[in-house]
């Protein structure tokens, strides 16, 4: 009576093939375990990637070990992880500084007066005398600057001469051009003259006081609020007084 064997042989490579499919799967599992362990399922810092690297590390395929490029490529991108986390560090700890420093400056401006490009000013003591600016880009013989209430109406005009080239001052009292202070409100002052013979509008700079500031929650500029003229960029201030 004969007896046949129903047990198929298995070759070297078959074992070293089911050697590494076992390796393989012990492998990943080994992986989804640290990742799981490390980060809960959140987004991998650097802790989880090194365990994981430590993890791939234990379960490769002796075999078929990991190549040493890829080894050394791995440490590489660990290195960059931990570069880029200290610069995320310190760059928050700039920003937080500046958020301070700018809190710091806003408070010191509250209440003081500053001199900003624009035509509207408001009044509220006709006693107290204006004095603004215009800048001339060239000398100029003749100029006026012309003062209107909040209904466009022109209160009062002043003569400039002969003025030279930069910044050149002018002094309103507070009267109409009877002599009479003005109401309490809101006034537009413009101011021209004939530049190479054509009449030009100059830029006028008056005095404000700031009633309150805004700081951007962006990292963007400070505004200052200022007495009937509304938010004004810091870097638009030509000059902070007292």
């Amino acid at each position: 009576m004969s007896v046949t064997d129903s047990t198929s042989s298995l070759s070297l490579n078959d074992i070293l093939a089911n050697s590494s499919v076992k390796s393989s799967s012990s492998t990943s599992g080994g992986i989804a375990s640290a990742t799981n362990s490390a980060t809960g399922g959140q987004t991998l810092g650097k802790d989880a990637f090194l365990q994981l690297l430590v993890t791939q590390l234990k379960n490769q395929n002796p075999l078929d070990p990991q190549d040493n490029s890829a080894f050394v490529a791995q440490l590489a991108q660990f290195s960059s992880l931990e570069g880029i986390t200290t610069l995320n560090s310190t760059v928050s700890s700039i920003a937080g500084n500046y958020s301070s420093s700018q809190a710091l400056q806003a408070s010191s401006l509250v209440g003081r007066s500053v001199i900003v490009q624009t035509n509207n000013i408001q009044v509220d003591d006709p006693t107290k005398a204006v004095t603004g600016s215009v800048n001339l880009t060239s000398s100029i013989s003749s100029g006026t600057v012309t003062i209107a209430d909040k209904d466009g109406k022109t209160v009062r005009t002043i003569d400039l001469g002969t003025r030279a080239v930069g910044s050149s001052s002018f002094t309103w009292d507070g009267k109409d051009s009877s002599g009479n202070p003005v109401p309490v409100g809101a006034y537009t002052i413009k101011a021209s003259a004939p530049v190479n013979g054509t009449a030009t509008d100059l830029a006028v700079y008056l005095p404000a006081t700031v009633n309150s500031v805004t700081l951007s929650q962006t990292g963007g500029e400070l505004m200052l609020n200022l007495a009937g003229l509304g938010p004004v960029a810091l870097s638009k201030v030509q000059t902070i007084g007292i």
